[in-house]
């Protein structure tokens, strides 16, 4: 083998080199615009985290905000709501898993609610049977929450006691960033 047979090699890998690599940056410059339309606009990033301040928020009532186009309801029970939560037996629900993304496990009313006590109670205010907003303020069978679109009735930890609705209402990510402020997402 002649030096300049070597050398036709060295400059033929070269041109393969070079080649896949021009290809690859153009591929990667075609499908980055697609996928990166893919990501959450700036409005949805902003929504994502928000601040409520609950300072107004007297015992046996209820604020209802909107986080990520849904509503949330944040309760502040009365002791008797809190008793009445943890006065139930697990096994009395059709469903006993907790649906609180902070605490996962069962759905006590230990594992629903924000804060030690039991005080605050936070959840997704979208019936789980086919989306419709639940009425609160001691309505249902259970004094927690009723669906009226269907008849899901929820207790006062938002578990669902009766009805078609499958599931609790789901408990999101949300912590006291202070005394009067609750942190949701």
């Amino acid at each position: 083998m002649s030096h300049a047979e070597d050398h036709e090699g060295t400059r033929r890998d070269f041109l393969y080199y070079a080649t896949a690599g021009t290809a690859t940056v153009a591929t990667g410059a075609a499908v980055w615009p697609l996928v990166n339309q893919m990501n959450p606009s700036a409005d949805v990033q902003a929504l994502a985290s928000i601040r409520v301040d609950v300072a107004d928020i007297e015992p046996g009532t209820q604020l209802t905000v909107k986080w990520l186009g849904k509503p949330v309801f944040i309760r502040r029970r009365t002791q008797e709501e809190i008793d009445e939560a943890r006065a139930v037996d697990l096994g009395d629900l059709p469903d006993n898993e907790s649906r609180n993304a902070n605490h996962p496990g069962d759905a006590s009313d230990e594992n629903r609610a924000l804060d030690e006590s039991g005080e605050w109670l936070v959840m997704m205010g979208v019936c789980t049977h086919l989306g419709c907003v639940p009425l609160g303020d001691g309505a249902g069978d259970f004094d927690g929450w009723f669906c009226p679109c269907h008849g899901s009735h929820y207790d006062t930890a938002g578990r669902i006691r009766k009805g078609p609705a499958p599931t609790n209402l789901p408990v999101p990510v949300a912590v006291f960033e202070d005394e009067t402020t609750i942190k949701l997402g």
